[in-house]
């Protein structure tokens, strides 16, 4: 069974702790700072630390982006059950380097929601 599927059936673990135990969260240590019961609301942390720390002593691109793939498929996901869903495109505008820690904040409001539907 793989660990994605096992996390999926431990329901005596919080959303919260599922999703930092998603494994490339668990090792990027993604700190979960919010999931609205919807999931119209979801904060993460991004630690700057020995991993995610790039040779100009900034965060790498890679960590910023991995923690940004997931979340719009998650939410629209648990929005529309039964469907299959995915990040088909992505695009990211690094504007400053990441030298503290980063905080994704991802809001799903009902404008959006009644367009995908």
């Amino acid at each position: 069974m793989s660990a994605i599927r096992w996390l999926r059936r431990c329901r005596f673990l919080s959303p919260e702790r599922r999703l930092e135990w998603y494994p490339p969260f668990l090792f990027m240590g993604v700190k979960v700072l919010e999931i609205s019961d919807n999931w119209r609301v979801v904060r993460l942390r991004l630690p700057l630390n020995f991993f995610s720390r790039n040779m100009g002593d900034s965060m790498f691109g890679g960590h910023q982006a991995s923690i940004a793939d997931p979340v719009a498929a998650l939410a629209c996901a648990r929005r529309f059950p039964g469907h299959d869903v995915w990040t088909r495109a992505m695009h990211v505008d690094f504007e400053h380097a990441g030298t503290t820690d980063l905080e994704l904040r991802f809001e799903f409001d009902q404008e959006l929601e009644a367009r995908i539907r």
